[in-house]
């Protein structure tokens, strides 16, 4: 079976390492006329509205766009041309400029479902990036002021000596069933009809396994059986892999945290089946998330015996 693939994955670069510990050869790149960068502001993606739509990339013009403290991160090579990812917040005029106003910083979520699959996989690479470094400019260790390293994979300590490496935090989302009926969830301040497969971060020490039935132990209450594997997402908001999970039931009496949700519930296929054919993924019973998620490609998965 082909390996399903989701938004924000399918990044088509090669990441390069050989050639990022290379000083020379990335001073090289950065100014080269064919290198490419793509610019962010406050975490807004520089895109340019089609039909089609597309990220909007800049010549090594774009480095005197820095924002203050920020540089070129090395995000890799495609067909030769070098690509980097740079934080601009605070120049949004100046690049209204030099793309002629073609180009407009946008929210990814809002971009991606227009791209082509690798591009949305090269954005989530390139916003986590730069989102790391944003909030990682002190060490964790002593609290002194950090350098980031290898054009952007790592951050130095002159003061202690630390080495700082961006991370990608695992997330176990799943789908609880019983055969006939999933499980979906609630959280606060949602509309009242939309529900979504349950989720929680990953911890020290956890398999996957181990994640899910704890996470739904806690969340809904319920002891579940066999987990299966269904597929993995990037999710760069920060940066997350939301690793998603089919899981079976083996008690069905719910008592939800009603600190993190706002309900939880059993839904039978055919109300499920009917959600996944409406406008919108949406009826008066319920709404579920979009094809941007992955949760949606794992109730989609239950309800039609994927």
């Amino acid at each position: 079976m082909p390996e399903p693939r989701h938004i924000f994955t399918g990044d088509p670069l090669d990441r390069s390492e050989r050639e990022r510990r290379d000083p020379t050869w990335l001073a090289k790149q950065l100014t080269l006329r064919s290198s490419k960068f793509l610019l962010f502001d406050s975490m807004r993606v520089l895109a340019e509205r089609g039909p089609p739509t597309e990220l909007f990339w800049l010549g090594p013009e774009a480095r005197n766009l820095a924002a203050p403290g920020a540089e070129p991160f090395f995000l890799g090579v495609a067909e030769g041309v070098a690509h980097f990812a740079l934080d601009a917040t605070g120049h949004t005029d100046d690049v209204a400029l030099l793309t002629g106003g073609r180009g407009q910083f946008e929210d990814p979520r809002k971009t991606a479902p227009h791209l082509t699959l690798p591009a949305t996989g090269l954005l989530a690479h390139a916003k986590s990036l730069v989102d790391w470094h944003a909030r990682h400019q002190f060490c964790a260790n002593c609290g002194a002021p950090t350098v980031a390293t290898t054009s952007g994979k790592e951050r130095s300590c002159d003061n202690c000596g630390a080495r700082h490496y961006p991370r990608t935090d695992p997330v176990a989302i799943m789908l609880v069933h019983d055969g006939e009926r999933c499980l979906l969830g609630r959280g606060n301040r949602r509309a009242s009809a939309f529900y979504t497969a349950l989720a929680g971060f990953i911890d020290h020490g956890e398999s996957i396994e181990e994640a899910v039935r704890r996470e739904i132990y806690e969340e809904a209450g319920l002891e579940v059986g066999d987990v299966v594997y269904h597929s993995s997402q990037p999710w760069p908001f920060p940066a997350s892999l939301m690793v998603g999970c089919l899981a079976e039931a083996k008690t069905t009496d719910i008592n939800f945290d009603t600190v993190e949700l706002e309900d939880v519930r059993w839904f039978d296929r055919s109300t499920v089946v009917e959600t996944l054919s409406a406008d919108r993924f949406a009826t008066e019973t319920l709404a579920i998330p979009g094809t941007i998620a992955i949760a949606h490609h794992l109730i989609k998965a239950w309800a039609f015996r994927e």
